[in-house]
């Protein structure tokens, strides 16, 4: 008897089953409605309290603080959508299991971090959408009209998504429960707020803080913002009196690198205790 040999299909590559997971983020993120509101919400409440309460102020150089805070505002907002919900979120999906589900699925963990890459550049995208009318209509903030402006923003603002992005899914490896982890995450996320001149001139933060804040991407990323939404001459008041955009594209994409190799490293799919 002749054995009948049938080919079987080729097993999904990691590109593919990576585009297919960003549909399914992005279903999974607009279900939990407390996390949409504070993704959507916390930038333009941001914008409103500093419009509100500083619209009349104006910085040397005769820049207003809308203005100049919207570049920090809009920064934040990126690393809160990556960063923070990134290392909450896994952190949870591992303790509830969902994670070792995916594993026994055969889940390469490449197309796992392409989903979730995918569905924050996806809701970051609206959440800047909604940001940026609030700013210019209620608070008269001026927006681009350079091309080449709109050109760094978006490369600014992708590379500081999938920084942000790669380091929260590193840290949500730290040992403890979901909770502490997301504890954890969202204490030094404020505090890397200040280092980092999200809420402040950023050359009036002492000195020792702006060198810690300069190893970190979020300054980077809020001065690649400032270097959209102010005018050009506001570049004397950096630290090196330029946008420097070389080095915040340097800085951000090897942020990046190190994440992906932190997280090939640490990445688990149960937890240590399970």
């Amino acid at each position: 008897m002749t054995a009948v040999l049938t080919d079987r299909p080729a097993p999904p590559s990691a590109a593919r089953i990576a585009r297919r997971r960003v549909g399914l983020e992005l279903r999974l993120f607009f279900r939990e409605r407390q996390q949409v509101v504070f993704s959507f919400a916390y930038p333009v409440v941001m914008m409103v309290v500093f419009g509100s309460v500083l619209g009349g102020d104006v910085l040397p150089g005769g820049v207003p603080f809308p203005q100049y805070f919207l570049a920090g505002i809009a920064a934040t907002g990126i690393m809160l959508s990556s960063f923070q919900a990134m290392g909450t979120s896994i952190a949870a999906e591992r303790e509830n299991g969902q994670l070792e589900r995916l594993q026994l699925l055969g889940t390469p963990p490449l197309a796992y971090f392409g989903g979730k890459a995918g569905q924050v550049l996806a809701t970051t995208a609206a959440q800047l959408a909604l940001l940026l009318p609030v700013a210019h209509y209620a608070y008269d903030v001026p927006l681009p009209d350079e091309a080449s402006k709109w050109l760094t923003f978006a490369w600014v603002a992708v590379l500081g998504c999938l920084a942000g992005t790669v380091l929260g899914i590193a840290v949500s490896a730290l040992r403890g429960t979901a909770a502490s982890v997301g504890t954890g995450i969202a204490a030094f996320a404020v505090v890397l707020q200040f280092f980092s001149g999200v809420f402040f001139a950023f050359p009036e933060l002492p000195s020792w803080m702006q060198q810690v804040a300069a190893l970190l991407p979020l300054k980077w990323l809020t001065q690649g913002m400032r270097s959209v939404f102010l005018p050009d001459e506001a570049a004397a008041a950096e630290v090196a009196g330029s946008w420097e955009h070389g080095r915040i594209a340097l800085v951000l994409a090897a942020w990046v690198i190190i994440g992906v190799v932190v997280c090939m490293r640490t990445f688990r799919w149960r937890r240590a205790d399970g």
